[in-house]
């Protein structure tokens, strides 16, 4: 006996068609690379999709071949997201805030066909037109009469769709190939992420729910993190999905740009890396703004700060997601959202556990080992390798690179350290490569990070691990302060010595201009330890 439904595959292209169909004049307004301001609705974005669809089958690509993709979140990105995977091709998102290296290197690996660009990336490409050996025509998201003088032989989008009508998506089953990303690179070569049509749908579904995004029809949702950065946190499919207006940000993601696009548009919902919000908090202190419309932000890519969160919810009023996930997740794999237990707590004791990276939602496994693979206690103390498995949780890199992150049994080893509440909160104490290890004892330099960012005087705070030669390592705090601040290292010790271990306490403190970040906004620590490995090497053993 079998169950008798339909069999109706889960293809990202029935979302698009969901939403041009019953939701086809909510908005879709974006900011081009140009700077202009382009008002569509997803009824127009499904029409182009299709005529996009047609003239990549006319071009003669195979299903699964790939398709690059150096764009920002703009209305003609979203169009050829859709067009892409409904022509049976894997849309490959390339992040250009990678070094020129990795990303020819990830442009061959992945034998990107065609090159879609946006004209702010038309400078890079002529330089690496020379390493890029498998594409072989490139087409600038641009008017004609908008594209800039360039070296490379362009086509412009106008002149591409000229004449296009729209065509039948292309068939091919849920379990085929549809997009792809790239993992940094911070340990190695990136590594391809190949997302199947099921795990995109099956994760936008899980996305959507209250306890994750909550998102609705009744929502301007503002996704300021890049499509090309670990899928764009699903919102290019979850906000189709529910029948949510789009905002689309573009290039310019200052602080000014990004207050007024918000206010203008009404965005109720956004999602960025936290120096995105350090950005428009400084534009909002200077000017005296305030925000009218925005209610929630999810905040990932890097951990929250607590003083981030309180600012957000005690000054602004937005209530704050704190979210973690990673490129290999699709990308969202927990969100820290209370329960209803948690109602008559503290605002204190709300913070902490906003201060987590949360619970996780259904199509998402996770527990925590040790190194011997044993599975830990989930006592909100006993932390180890956190692991992860489900539908949207990638089985393996492309070409089998980084094999042995996964075992026999589905598990994905995402390089985190991290303990479990027992009501299911997860934090994350370090990477596994950043953890601090002091006289044979581990310190959590995340911990260390966010007690720094309690004091007004910090503006950014990275916590290292340096060579000692009595202790094997001791931290190392390393500050940006706020314009016009003291730098009074001894005072921002002080104020975090009440809350941790005495031994825990850095030794030092090192004040910068700026703090070195990957090209996905996360802190890069290897940096910073090559530049401060000295720093206790006179220290008495």
């Amino acid at each position: 006996m079998q169950g008798a439904p339909q069999d109706w595959p889960l293809l990202v292209h029935t979302i698009l068609d969901h939403a041009a169909r019953w939701h086809g004049d909510r908005k879709v307004v974006a900011r081009r690379a140009d700077g202009r301001i382009a008002r569509t609705t997803y009824a127009d974005v499904h029409t182009e999709a299709q005529k996009i669809t047609g003239r990549l089958v006319a071009s003669g690509l195979a299903p699964g071949e790939r398709v690059g993709a150096l764009c920002w979140n703009t209305d003609r990105h979203l169009s050829l997201w859709y067009g892409v995977m409904g022509a049976g091709l894997v849309h490959h998102t390339v992040n250009p805030r990678l070094f020129e290296e990795q990303i020819s290197f990830i442009v061959n690996d992945a034998e990107d066909r065609i090159m879609f660009t946006d004209i702010t990336f038309l400078p890079l490409l002529e330089k690496l037109r020379d390493q890029l050996t498998t594409v072989r025509q490139i087409i600038v998201l641009a008017d004609r009469a908008d594209v800039p003088e360039t070296s490379l032989e362009v086509t412009a989008w106008d002149d591409w769709l000229d004449g296009a009508e729209p065509h039948p998506w292309v068939s091919v089953p849920e379990t085929a190939p549809c997009g792809m990303c790239y993992t940094s690179g911070t340990t190695g070569l990136p590594k391809g992420v190949v997302y199947s049509h099921r795990s995109n749908v099956l994760h936008a579904l899980g996305m959507s729910v209250p306890d994750v995004l909550g998102l609705s029809a009744r929502d301007v949702v503002m996704p300021i993190v890049p499509m090309f950065h670990a899928n764009g946190w699903s919102l290019a499919f979850s906000a189709p999905l529910n029948g949510t207006a789009l905002v689309l940000p573009g290039a310019a993601l200052d602080g000014a740009s990004v207050y007024e696009l918000m206010e203008d548009e009404g965005v109720t919902f956004s999602a960025a890396v936290p120096t995105v919000w350090l950005g428009l908090f400084k534009h909002m202190e200077s000017t005296g703004q305030r925000l009218s419309s925005l209610s929630r932000v999810v905040i990932g890519g890097s951990a929250c700060p607590p003083a981030m969160t309180k600012k957000f919810e005690e000054i602004y009023g937005v209530e704050v997601l704190h979210a973690w996930g990673m490129t290999e997740m699709s990308p969202l794999g927990t969100v820290a959202s209370l329960l209803p237990q948690h109602d008559s707590i503290s605002a204190e004791d709300k913070l902490a556990l906003k201060d987590t990276q949360g619970r996780v939602p259904y199509t998402v496994e996770m527990k925590v080992t040790d190194d011997e693979n044993r599975e830990l206690p989930h006592d909100g103390k006993t932390f180890g390798r956190l692991k992860v498995r489900g539908p949207a949780v990638a089985g393996a890199y492309f070409k089998n690179a980084g094999a042995e992150n996964f075992d026999e049994d589905g598990w994905f080893d995402t390089g985190d350290v991290a303990h479990i509440s027992p009501d299911g909160f997860m934090k994350i104490t370090d990477r596994s490569k950043d953890v601090i290890k002091s006289g044979g004892e581990w310190i959590s330099s995340i911990d260390l990070e966010n007690l720094a960012m309690l004091h007004p005087d910090v503006a950014e705070a990275a916590v290292i691990g340096v060579p000692h030669p009595k202790w094997d390592e001791r931290p190392l705090l390393v500050i940006v302060p706020q314009p016009g601040a003291a730098q009074d290292g001894a005072a921002i010790l002080d104020s975090m010595r009440p809350h941790i271990a005495k031994w825990w306490l850095p030794d030092e403190v090192t004040f910068v201009s700026e703090i070195p970040h990957t090209a996905t906004g996360k802190i890069q620590k290897t940096k910073l330890r090559d530049a401060f490995q000295d720093v206790y090497k006179g220290a008495a053993a």
